[in-house]
């Protein structure tokens, strides 16, 4: 399972009206979760579509006709003692406040979201909507393990034409989601498209990006590869990104390396903590251009990290029709290594000295 559009009961809505924001909480139709898992798939649906219906929000104004919007992607994870944990949600609230700056929209307080979010959790978590932890997760080292998956998004007032948002919502939803890429096939390829141009919308989490990303995934995926890898706008040499995640090289010469921040580079949260537990392991870092004749002639392992993606490496990336293959197509020591740390933390099975986790 990765992502299951079931948009859990308790919902979180904000509005900016009158120079201020008001929030909140919408209970959408439900039954408990046992009765509605006895559903046949038909009632199911019927019910969820309930729940996903939202008759307050406007069909036609700047996010669906120009996607003049952007969103947030964040997991609550539950643990062991039953408690649910949300991965920090601050620089989620940072980054989306930034986006809607970057959008010329009201920013959305960074309190609020935090807040808003939390208590959407918990009052879904009190319903029984929530994964329960299974120890069994632990052999693979949480890689199976399931979360619940927040997404939050501005949306905006009724409107056509070229515009700004004034007077926007804020929504978030909750559905479950386990591993984001499927299982058996972990190759990459790079791709002709390009994601993000200088002087762009590239460092803002907004929905127009998403477009080119998704086409070059599901391009990638008929040729039979699991990820498409962007290379920069201007010369078409340096490596970005992948398709909705930041990417990671580690060198034969002992450094882990990610392309610096840029307007083109979306400042991912995974991204960020990577870098951190790297340095806790002693593992040295650089944060800098990339071509990718160095990645693929001096690298020793290479994964991709984001919210839904955790860390997840490649076998091999294909460029110009030669394929290199990377630690032998298994996942790399240092890989595996920051893979079961960051699990560990967000899962509560390792010690979270830099108090990531927000107890919901």
């Amino acid at each position: 399972m990765a992502f299951d559009l079931s948009v859990y009961p308790w919902v979180y809505m904000a509005k900016y009206e009158h120079d201020t924001w008001s929030d909140s909480y919408i209970e959408k139709p439900h039954k408990t979760p046992q009765e509605e898992a006895a559903l046949s798939p038909d009632e199911r649906q019927t019910l969820l579509r309930t729940r996903n219906s939202f008759p307050e929000l406007p069909l036609v104004n700047y996010t669906t006709q120009y996607g003049m919007g952007c969103f947030e992607g964040l997991k609550a994870f539950p643990h062991k003692d039953g408690s649910m944990h949300l991965f920090r949600p601050d620089e989620n609230a940072a980054r989306f406040k930034k986006s809607m700056e970057g959008l010329m929209m009201p920013a959305f307080p960074e309190d609020m979201f935090v807040h808003g979010v939390a208590e959407t959790v918990r009052r879904n978590n009190s319903l029984g909507f929530r994964p329960v932890y299974d120890p069994a997760w632990e052999k693979t080292h949480f890689i199976d393990g399931h979360a619940v998956y927040v997404r939050p998004f501005s949306y905006s007032e009724p409107a056509i034409g070229l515009g700004l948002s004034k007077e926007p919502w804020v929504v978030a939803v909750s559905t479950p989601v386990g591993s984001y890429f499927r299982p058996g096939n972990t190759k990459a390829v790079t791709t002709d498209k390009v994601r993000a141009y200088p002087g762009g919308t590239g460092w803002i989490k907004c929905d127009a990006n998403y477009v080119v990303p998704i086409l070059a995934k599901k391009t990638a995926e008929k040729k039979g590869f699991m990820e498409a890898i962007f290379l920069d706008a201007a010369e078409h040499t340096y490596i970005e990104e992948g398709s909705s995640c930041n990417i990671f090289f580690y060198l034969k010469n002992g450094t882990l390396v990610t392309p610096d921040l840029a307007d083109t580079i979306l400042p991912g949260i995974t991204r960020k903590s990577v870098l951190t537990l790297a340095q806790d392991l002693g593992i040295s870092t650089e944060e800098r251009k990339i071509s990718i004749d160095e990645a693929l002639s001096d690298g020793r392992e290479v994964f991709v990290t984001g919210t839904a993606a955790g860390i997840s490496h490649f076998e091999s990336i294909t460029h110009k029709g030669t394929t290199v293959p990377f630690g032998n197509g298994n996942m790399g020591e240092v890989t595996t290594a920051l893979c079961r740390k960051l699990k560990g933390i967000q899962y509560g099975a390792e010690e979270d000295i830099h108090q990531w986790m927000v107890r919901v």
